[in-house]
């Protein structure tokens, strides 16, 4: 669906570390600012252990899972929304990106230099979103003082509509708040998309702790502080250690799960990570299942049955029939499809169905006769 997420903070903080162990690339991380100037950019594959499940039953010639694309943006610093360490060549960066994924520095280290000069979780925190805030207003301002008149005075129906959603967003920008908090109707949400603005986009934060820190989050001081910070805001944090997910993105997978078990953990930070990107982003899954292939499908929530069938072809959504659709669920409990069917669990669903994250669906469509 060409989806992106950023990966930004500070200079220093794991941003590259973190990309490099997510795409298992090898873009410079280096000891000092700015080492990454234009954004690397990896298409990751989403784990999902329903895909391999059903990749397993089926046993098909080829299993193609769900991706997301990542951005490595360059390091953000104070004073970016003013052009500070190159910053709006970074902000356009991130506003390219349709969520953001803030690292954050929670671990202590006389090796590693912090541009702030200490680790300091919640003042970098800030940092970044106060430029962030700036770069918005700059832009919320830009676009009131262009139309103020013609709504004030000519009474322009297009440019009232504009200032009722600006003037709310502008209050908020002031306040040092992000866009995202102001409530808007789905008219004016759909409007304000045309703006681009950075604190409208989705956010999670990912700790980066040190291995010991990572084995007692209870009591990691920094990363506490982090998910105080974040929880009030509603949004989710990722305890990550990045120097060991750099280690385990060089391993064998049997190596890694070794590893793994010793940290006393299920899945990787990255897997985490990935997965809290792909639901930040809205998403869900739908299957195609069969001998050839098995697939996972990405669809924005909410979608239509028709959208759905469109995100594999634009032929099946014009020529929508019906699905056939059964709960990944069934066959997981019932071992096959013949038991699915037997079970009475496979339904046909029309134009008004919305599909559920799992779903596996054969579409049926008619585009010039053919089927």
């Amino acid at each position: 669906m060409g989806l992106k997420a950023g990966i930004v903070g500070l200079p220093n903080v794991g941003k590259s570390t973190l990309f490099n162990a997510i795409t298992n690339s090898h873009v410079e991380a280096a000891n000092y600012p700015f080492a990454t100037i234009n954004p690397n950019t990896g298409v990751v594959n989403v784990p999902d252990e329903r895909l391999t499940f059903l990749s397993n039953l089926f046993k098909p010639e080829r299993t193609i899972p769900a991706t997301v694309e990542f951005y490595d943006i360059a390091g953000l610093v104070r004073g970016a929304s003013k052009g500070e360490g190159l910053g709006n060549q970074f902000l356009s960066h991130i506003r390219e990106c349709d969520a953001i994924v803030e690292v954050v520095r929670c671990f202590k280290s006389d090796d590693i230099v912090h541009v702030e000069g200490s680790v300091d979780p919640i003042r970098d925190i800030e940092v970044i979103n106060l430029e962030l805030v700036m770069a918005d207003l700059d832009t919320v301002n830009k676009r009131i003082d262009k139309i103020v008149n013609k709504a004030r005075i000519q009474k322009d129906k297009e440019s009232m509509l504009e200032m009722s959603i600006l003037t709310p967003i502008q209050a908020a920008l002031e306040q040092g708040r992000p866009a995202r908090i102001v409530s808007l109707s789905e008219e004016q949400e759909n409007y304000v998309k045309s703006y681009h603005l950075l604190t409208k986009k989705p956010i999670i934060y990912v700790a980066n702790v040190s291995e010991e820190d990572l084995m007692d989050l209870d009591n990691a001081e920094n990363y506490q502080k982090v998910v105080k910070y974040a929880h009030e805001e509603n949004n989710e944090v990722i305890p990550v250690s990045c120097e060991i997910e750099s280690e385990l993105s060089e391993l064998a997978p049997e190596e890694r799960d070794e590893y793994l078990k010793e940290l006393n953990v299920t899945e990787s930070g990255l897997t985490k990570v990935i997965k809290a990107t792909y639901r930040l982003l809205n998403l869900s899954t739908f299957f195609t299942v069969g001998p050839d292939e098995c697939r996972a499908w990405t669809f924005k929530n909410n979608s239509s049955a028709p959208q759905c069938a469109g995100v594999i072809h634009t032929d099946f959504e014009r020529g929508f029939i019906c699905a056939e659709v059964y709960p990944y669920a069934a066959i997981h409990e019932l071992g096959s499809e013949t038991a699915v069917k037997e079970a009475g669990k496979l339904r046909t669903e029309g134009k008004g169905y919305y599909p559920k994250d799992g779903d596996i669906m054969f579409f049926k469509f008619n585009v010039s006769g053919r089927k």
